[in-house]
């Protein structure tokens, strides 16, 4: 969706729109994709969610208005990001 790339399912992560009581609509990750509703696919790196984000692909790709918060998605992809180092994200090697 970011890059507009294709790959293998198992390569992507799954974005829903969830709308909580007071009408807020929020990106939550799905990698599991068992989430129900409409989702979206991207890769789960900084570069692509960048790029979804910039072009503002959510919003259309949901169907949902624009500006869903995307902060858990954001989470999501720089926890599970790899480090320069080959290691994820946070954690030390030893």
């Amino acid at each position: 969706m970011g890059c507009r790339g294709t790959d293998s399912w198992s390569a992507l992560l799954r974005v829903v729109a969830e709308t909580d009581d007071a009408g807020v609509t929020r990106l939550a990750p799905d990698p599991r994709r068992l989430l129900p509703g409409r989702g979206a696919w991207l890769h789960p790196t900084g570069e692509c969610l960048e790029q979804a984000l910039r072009r503002r692909a959510f919003g259309r790709a949901l169907r949902v208005g624009s500006g869903p918060d995307p902060a858990a998605v954001v989470a999501y992809v720089e926890a599970h990001t790899e480090s320069p180092h080959g290691g994820p994200a946070g954690t030390t090697a030893g």
